[in-house]
């Protein structure tokens, strides 16, 4: 969907298709009809936007054939769908039985972590809307926190300067610019915005920057306000929001035996109490490895018995509230939003909900059926147009993007 800020710039909203399965351009193109084409009609919008996944053989398939891309995109277009941001940070294999620590692989230690990136750079620009101003990637940020040393922190550096004049060329061949944005999570390498200023902001702002994973920042118990003036001062564009909201227990205690509900074993969900930011200071006043106050996973967590408020690395859907005891985090979402779009200036033009999880809910939440996703999906996308729309934002039919939107940009002077 597309809404137009009061600074008069398109800001585009989509879902993320992670939450889907298929790894190869038929599947993908069979969700479009399964999932995305229900979803549009069911909000009736004239165009929905699709964070698309592309798992790494997709895009290295799709990045060597032209003709493939011209295909895509024209399914996308026959279907009233459209593309302007890519996740890129699920390598392949993101809704196998157990995934867990296997997403953060390959890092950005390794130049297949680079090829895939830019492979989907490559694709991008060929799906993005004439009249999109640019193109955004979002990735991991750098890798898992450990094994880390300076070592690996100096082969990174060199990687993302590749990436820089990989983007920058991609830009010169093509007239579109994609920008990549490294998102904070917790366990890894940059897990708070505080991190990310230590380890990111002397990469090239021009071409990178950060996805801002709002359930991410709410499990940092960071303060949105805090978090974006941090970037802001850093000179870190936020060129990516992931709208998505992580699973809060006030009384862990109390909760534990709803919480050994959402344990499972697919996805990861690192758990952080509030001593790691909130009311006990600012975000990474506590150092978010010590086990006193974190753990990787849910189980690891209630092991434990870690104490004071929890919030869990666990994507839950944004219009519905978990069951009693537990909480969402979708009142940090609504200030970061505030922070982001309540102002004289737009803070990002490209927001994805991203609840990948759907299929790991505790049973009676789980949808049942393809029309039950599709379902909850249109639900997660109106709840998120309805907290844009209250902030000033307006609808915006497909069309031109207007006077604020830029013609292509970068190419080549002897094109």
């Amino acid at each position: 969907m597309r809404l137009r800020h009061a600074d008069g710039q398109l800001v585009h909203l989509s879902y993320c298709t992670n939450v889907h399965p298929a790894e190869d351009l038929a599947g993908i193109v069979a969700q479009l009809d399964t999932y995305a084409v229900r979803i549009r009609r069911r909000l009736d919008t004239d165009v929905l936007g699709l964070g698309l996944w592309l798992a790494a053989p997709v895009a290295a398939g799709l990045a060597a054939d032209p003709q493939a891309r011209r295909r895509l995109r024209a399914e996308l277009e026959a279907r009233g769908l459209e593309v302007v941001t890519l996740n890129g940070f699920p390598y392949q294999a993101f809704q196998a039985p157990v995934v867990k620590k296997a997403v953060y692989e390959p890092d950005w230690t390794t130049r297949d972590r680079l090829v895939y990136t830019l492979n989907l750079a490559t694709v991008l620009v060929d799906l993005l809307p004439d009249d999109a101003v640019r193109g955004s990637i979002s990735t991991l940020p750098l890798a898992w926190r450990e094994p880390w040393d300076t070592g690996r922190a100096g082969r990174a550096v060199r990687v993302l300067d590749e990436l820089a004049a990989g983007l920058t060329e991609v830009a010169w061949r093509s007239g579109r610019a994609v920008r990549v944005g490294f998102e904070p999570e917790p366990g890894c390498v940059v897990e708070s915005t505080t991190q990310a200023v230590a380890e990111l902001s002397r990469m090239d702002t021009d071409r990178l920057g950060i996805c801002l994973d709002l359930a991410h920042l709410a499990c940092a118990w960071e303060e949105p306000a805090q978090a974006l003036a941090r970037l802001r001062a850093a000179g870190l564009p936020v060129v990516k929001v992931q709208v998505s909201a992580a699973l809060a227990a006030a009384d862990p205690v109390a909760a534990a035996d709803t919480l050994r509900g959402y344990v499972e074993p697919r996805f990861l969900h690192q758990t952080r109490t509030e001593a790691c930011g909130g009311s006990a200071g600012p975000a990474g006043a506590v150092d978010p490895a010590d086990p006193a106050h974190a753990a990787d996973d849910l189980d690891e967590a209630l092991d434990a018995g870690l104490p004071g408020g929890w919030r869990v690395h666990y994507h839950v859907p944004l219009h519905a509230a978990p069951a009693p005891p537990l909480e969402s985090t979708v009142p940090v979402l609504r200030d970061a939003l505030r922070e982001l779009f309540a102002g004289p200036v737009a803070g990002c033009d490209h927001l994805d909900v991203e609840t990948y999880t759907w299929g790991v809910l505790p049973a009676a939440q789980r949808p049942g059926s393809d029309a039950e996703l599709a379902d909850g999906i249109a639900a997660e996308l109106a709840f998120a147009r309805d907290e844009l729309t209250a902030l000033g934002l307006t609808p915006a039919p497909a069309g031109p993007a207007g006077p604020m939107a830029p013609a292509p940009l970068l190419r080549r002077h002897d094109d």
